[in-house]
């Protein structure tokens, strides 16, 4: 009995300590957001001032509401993109057999498994050839790199779970093969879908070395560029206010989308097939 409540509060306690790094940097973040003046230099725990001032500067200065557009409009596009590429790709793999099957799906994984620095080079002279750089399409070209990987390889893992059953049924009803898929499988497959297309959706969001180079102007960068060159008249004017402010507004869509898909994303993660 004892052994089993000493396992019990060691177990809550690592949750809560765990609970308390990841929380604690974005709580401290909102704390700094809200301050002002020589505030911002003062280490409290606790909110003591309540300023709008930093929100006001980021929104209303310098074109951060624009970055904002953009990022969302790229990361957008790039999810739309990917699953629509990764549910078709991954009814190839998982359904059709052919020669060579394992052997592309492992090598489409293995793109992703390049560190972006790798590849920046190429990409970069790919990007300049094609006539769009400094242009949204850049960077939505780009983020395809890593995120049509990884959303092929979980959806093709998840439709290969699928009862074959099913299929065999819209068969013999008749059903082609974008039928199955879209009226068959993507029902089916609505957690995995919303669980790849969020986490997609947050690499996109918060991509920093491609938006960096590939983008030149303060009209069609990212948010992640527009918070990194956020800066003062000098190296010791640094506005940590509108930084952390920028950081809370960027970080406070995830946190909605996140809350809101949480139990579709649960169901994505631990859902290895369909039991009828």
């Amino acid at each position: 009995m004892l052994w089993n409540l000493t396992k019990q509060t060691a177990f809550y306690a690592l949750v809560l300590l765990i609970v308390f790094i990841s929380v604690f940097p974005f709580y401290y973040a909102i704390l700094t957001s809200f301050k002002s003046g020589t505030d911002l230099f003062r280490i409290d725990y606790w909110p003591r001032s309540f300023a709008l001032d930093n929100y006001i500067a980021v929104l209303t200065t310098g074109s951060f509401v624009r970055n904002l557009g953009n990022s969302l409009l790229v990361s957008t596009v790039v999810v739309a993109i990917s699953l629509v590429l990764a549910v078709t790709a991954s009814f190839a793999l998982a359904r059709v057999r052919f020669r060579g099957r394992s052997l592309l799906l492992f090598t489409i994984l293995s793109v992703s498994m390049f560190p972006q620095i790798a590849v920046l080079a190429g990409l970069f002279e790919i990007v300049r050839f094609f006539g769009i750089f400094n242009t949204p399409f850049a960077l939505i070209f780009a983020y395809m790199i890593f995120t049509l990987p990884f959303t092929v390889w979980v959806l093709t893992t998840f439709m290969r779970d699928l009862p074959i059953e099913i299929e065999e049924a819209a068969i013999v009803d008749g059903a082609s093969p974008w039928v199955i898929i879209t009226k068959v499988f993507m029902p089916l497959m609505w957690p995995a879908l919303v669980t790849t297309g969020l986490l997609a959706f947050i690499a996109a969001w918060n991509e920093f070395l491609f938006a960096l180079t590939f983008t030149s102007s303060n009209a069609t960068r990212t948010v992640p560029v527009a918070i990194a060159l956020l800066s003062g008249s000098s190296q010791y004017e640094i506005p940590w206010g509108n930084i952390m402010a920028a950081s809370v507004i960027v970080t406070v869509p995830l946190v909605v989308l996140v809350l809101i898909f949480q139990r579709k994303i649960i169901s994505g993660l631990t859902a290895g097939g369909v039991k009828g």
